[in-house]
């Protein structure tokens, strides 16, 4: 048993290198606390490793990858787009800002890591593994390599955080998931494109969405500066009297 923890461990956590999943997890870092997205992340992991040893491979290979790979691209372009209109108008890195609740973030990184693991290929291997070793070892294995590869890039998420200001944080978060879900769309509608092509068409979204974000807050911050519309004016009733 022990050796078949050791050796998903393993197996996941170096498949797991460089994999979108952890781009996912340091990004989530950047955005909401640690412990939230960790705990996301382990429980997505728990429950799809769980399917892929539960049932085997037979079930992997009848997943409808294609709908899922479409659910959560649209995933991905849902959380960049949220995420950029909370920061679209904001122009004071000092501002009070709400606090925020740890339930709503939770589900968001548990649905999108679910949608971006099921049909990936961890859990073709996971299949693979526990049709010939026990599933409670490989499930477990995997799991916990998934979770400590992911842990990486939320430490390095928390490192890179405590040197910028929140609003780029969030306008960074956002437009990094812009482009997973047009890279996810890409490759999904147009499974012949190379990794290069669909990674260089895939920039032209956040792109996009990213000139326009600074160029919005660029006229805001104008206009607060110069006394417009967003400018508040004293009433005269104000004035002190003799």
């Amino acid at each position: 048993m022990i050796a078949m923890i050791l050796l998903s461990i393993g197996i996941v956590f170096l498949a797991e290198l460089g994999d979108k999943s952890q781009l996912m997890a340091l990004t989530f870092a950047l955005r909401y606390r640690w412990w939230v997205v960790l705990g996301g992340i382990a429980t997505a992991s728990a429950a799809v490793h769980l399917i892929s040893v539960g049932v085997g491979y037979f079930l992997g290979a009848a997943l409808p990858t294609r709908t899922i790979s479409l659910l959560a691209a649209l995933t991905f372009l849902a959380v960049g787009l949220w995420t950029l209109r909370e920061h679209l108008g904001s122009v004071d890195d000092d501002e009070p800002k709400p606090p925020r609740t740890s339930m709503a973030p939770f589900f968001v990184v548990l649905s999108a890591f679910l949608l971006a693991e099921l049909g990936d290929r961890t859990m073709f291997a996971t299949a693979a593994l526990a049709t010939d070793y026990d599933w409670v070892g490989v499930w477990l294995g995997s799991t916990i390599g998934m979770v400590v590869a992911d842990a990486l890039a939320i430490a390095i998420g928390i490192l890179v955080g405590k040197h910028l200001p929140e609003h780029a944080i969030g306008i960074g978060s956002g437009l990094l998931f812009l482009y997973f879900g047009s890279a996810t769309m890409l490759s999904t509608a147009a499974p012949g494109l190379s990794g290069v092509a669909v990674a260089a068409i895939a920039a032209i979204t956040p792109a996009l969405a990213g000139a326009f974000v600074f160029a919005r807050r660029g006229r805001t911050r104008s206009r607060t500066e110069s006394g417009g519309p967003e400018a508040v004016a004293v009433p005269r009733s104000t004035e002190a009297r003799p």
